[in-house]
C-alpha cells in the first residue's frame, strides 16, 4: 500500500473513492431526507458517486426525495468533484499553511495537467478565482430573472441560482426541478447563463487561462488549446444546427415553440448534452436520429484536467489529425506548425480504446440485466454515466439494483479516467533499457 500511494497519480482514483464513501455515509443520515428515515446504502452510495464525479445522474425525485440539508451536502460534493480532489487539498494546505510541499505541488499536477513546479501556487489562485467569479456572475444573473420575472422570492432566488449555478459550471445535472429546466427553455436569461458557464467549466483550466493569457495571439496558444478552443466551437456549431433540424417540427420538444424559443432550446440543449446533464428538452421525447448525435457529444466531452468527461475535445481532434496523417502517408502528425509526440498519439488511441470498450462492455451488461432493453436506450444511459453528463431517458430511476451498481461503477471511471485507473493499478511500471528489433506485420 506505501508502494502504490507514492506515486501521486495513483492518489487521484483513492482520493475520489475515499470521498465518495464517506460521502455516501453522510447521505444515509436521516436529516438528509425529506422524511428524515435513512436512506438505502445504494441510493446513497449512487448519489454520492453521482455528485462527486459531477454527473448529476439520479435515481430519485431529487427535490422530493433529499431535504434542504441534503441538497447542500449535494451541492458541496459536487463542487468538490468539480474542482478535484488532491486540488481542493492543496487549496485548504495553501490557505492555511501559506506554503506548498514539493510532494504536494505533484499531486496538483497530476490533477490538473498544468504548469510547472514553480507556478503551483499561483494556478491554485488562479483556479479558486475563477471558480467563484464564474460561479457568482451566473448566480447573479439567474438569481435576477428568478426574483424579477417569476415572482420568487430574494431567497428563494438566490438558492435556486446559486445550486444550479454550481451544477452548470462544475457540468453536473442535479436540479431542483423535477422535470430538469424545461420550464425555463424558451428563457435565455437563465438557460443561457447555465450553459455559457457549463461551456467555461468544461474547458479545463489549462486551455481556459493559456487563451485568456493569450487572447490576442491565437496563433501562439499550445496544441492542446487550440485542439480544446477551436474543436469545442465546432462540435457546439455542428450539433447545434443538426439538433435544430432534427427536432424542428417534433411537437413534443420543441415543434411548438416559435423561432426564438426552438433556437434558445436546441443551443442550450446541445451545449448542456456535452457533459452539463440539465434537461432543456425532454430527453425520453427526441427524435430517434437524435440520440446517436447526443450519445456522440457525450462520449467525446469537454477539455482536458476540466469539470466535464468523455474522452475530451482534444484526443478526438487528435485522432482526426492521426488518421489523416495515415491516409496521406505522412511520416508525422503535424497540428498546425507543431509535430505532436509519439507517445501522446498512444495515449490518445489507448483512452479512446478503453472508453470504446467500458461503454461497449457495459452496454452489453446492462441489456442483460433487463430483458427486452432497446440498444439505444442502453447505449444512450451507459454513456452518459461514462462520461459524466447525466443526461437519462428515464431509466435509471427504473434499474434493479445490478443496473445501479454498474451506472456507479462507470461514473466513478469515467471522472477519474480510465488511462489514469490503469496506471494506477499498474504498480510494475519501469524504464526499459533496451528495445527489441522491429517488425511490421500487415495492418488492414
Amino acid at each position: 500500500m506505501r508502494r502504490f500511494l507514492r506515486h501521486p497519480v495513483r492518489l487521484v482514483p483513492v482520493g475520489f473513492l475515499v470521498t465518495i464513501l464517506l460521502s455516501t455515509g453522510l447521505l444515509m443520515l436521516g436529516p438528509m431526507t425529506l422524511t428524515r428515515q435513512d436512506a438505502p446504502f445504494l441510493v446513497a452510495l449512487f448519489t454520492a458517486t453521482s455528485a462527486v464525479s459531477v454527473t448529476g445522474l439520479a435515481i430519485t425525485d431529487t427535490p422530493n426525495y433529499w431535504s434542504e440539508t441534503g441538497l447542500v451536502v449535494i451541492t458541496v460534493l459536487t463542487q468538490i468533484g468539480g474542482i478535484g480532489i488532491l486540488t481542493l487539498a492543496a487549496l485548504v494546505i495553501l490557505t492555511v499553511s501559506r506554503r506548498l510541499g514539493l510532494h504536494n505541488r505533484m499531486l496538483v499536477q497530476a490533477e490538473t495537467l498544468e504548469y510547472g513546479l514553480g507556478d503551483v501556487r499561483r494556478l491554485l489562485m488562479h483556479i479558486a478565482a475563477t471558480v467563484l467569479a464564474c460561479e457568482a456572475v451566473m448566480t447573479v444573473l439567474v438569481a435576477a430573472r428568478l426574483w424579477l420575472g417569476y415572482e420568487y422570492t430574494l431567497g428563494r432566488a438566490l438558492w435556486s441560482a446559486s445550486f444550479h449555478s454550481i451544477q452548470a459550471f462544475n457540468n453536473s445535472g442535479f436540479s431542483l426541478y423535477s422535470d430538469g429546466l424545461l420550464a425555463f427553455a424558451r428563457d435565455p436569461w437563465v438557460t443561457l447563463p447555465l450553459a455559457l458557464g457549463s461551456i467555461v467549466g468544461g474547458l479545463g483550466f489549462p486551455a481556459l487561462f493559456e487563451a485568456v493569457r493569450e487572447w490576442r495571439r491565437p496563433v501562439r496558444w499550445a496544441v492542446a488549446t487550440k485542439l480544446t478552443i477551436w474543436g469545442s466551437v465546432v462540435l457546439v456549431a455542428l450539433g447545434f444546427v443538426m439538433l435544430l433540424a432534427s427536432e424542428w417540427s417534433n411537437p413534443w420538444t420543441i415543434g411548438q415553440y416559435d423561432m426564438p424559443g426552438k433556437v434558445n432550446a436546441a443551443f442550450t440543449q446541445i451545449t448542456l448534452s456535452r457533459t452539463g446533464g440539465f434537461e432543456v428538452m425532454p430527453i425520453d421525447r427526441l427524435r430517434e436520429e437524435s440520440y446517436p448525435l447526443l450519445t456522440a457529444l457525450m462520449f467525446i466531452g469537454g477539455g482536458s484536467a476540466s469539470t466535464a468527461g468523455g474522452i475530451k475535445v482534444s484526443t478526438f481532434f487528435l485522432l482526426a489529425f492521426i488518421m489523416w496523417a495515415e491516409i496521406r502517408g505522412e511520416p508525422d502528425v503535424t497540428v498546425g506548425n507543431r509535430r505532436i509526440a509519439t507517445s501522446s498519439q498512444r495515449q490518445a488511441l489507448t483512452v479512446t480504446l478503453l472508453s470504446v470498450a467500458m461503454v461497449a462492455a457495459g452496454t452489453s451488461v446492462l441489456i442483460l440485466l433487463t430483458d427486452g432493453l432497446p440498444l439505444t436506450n442502453a447505449l444512450f444511459e451507459i454513456t452518459s454515466a461514462f462520461s459524466t453528463t447525466g443526461l437519462t431517458v428515464g431509466l435509471a430511476s427504473s434499474l434493479h439494483d445490478g443496473g445501479v451498481f454498474l451506472l456507479t461503477v462507470l461514473m466513478y471511471i469515467g471522472r477519474v479516467g480510465p488511462l489514469t485507473l490503469g496506471s494506477a493499478i499498474a504498480l510494475n511500471t519501469r524504464r526499459r533499457l533496451y528495445r527489441y528489433p522491429e517488425e511490421q506485420p500487415i495492418v488492414g
